[in-house]
């Protein structure tokens, strides 16, 4: 493992602590390794989606553009 140093605002790094505190982590790089896991999860999520999307686009299976879509969706999930 590599050693970083990082710097928090505030309320992040108050967050952090009350994670540490409930016992949800042992520690603030276990709270971040997670996080990140989490991002990159998601991230690969995206890319399959955005894949779907240009395939759909390609194929004129939708004459809605895949920025179209994901807008769409994005309004649909916030209500």
């Amino acid at each position: 493992m590599t050693r970083q140093s990082i710097t928090f605002t505030e309320p992040n790094d108050e967050w952090l602590k009350s994670l540490i505190e409930s016992q949800e982590y042992s520690s603030k790089s276990e709270v971040i390794n997670d996080l990140i896991r989490q991002a990159r999860k998601q991230q690969i999520q995206i890319d399959w989606i955005t894949n779907k999307l240009e395939k759909a686009e390609k194929s004129n299976f939708t004459t809605d553009s895949k920025k179209q879509i994901l807008q769409e969706s994005k309004s649909r999930l916030n209500g």
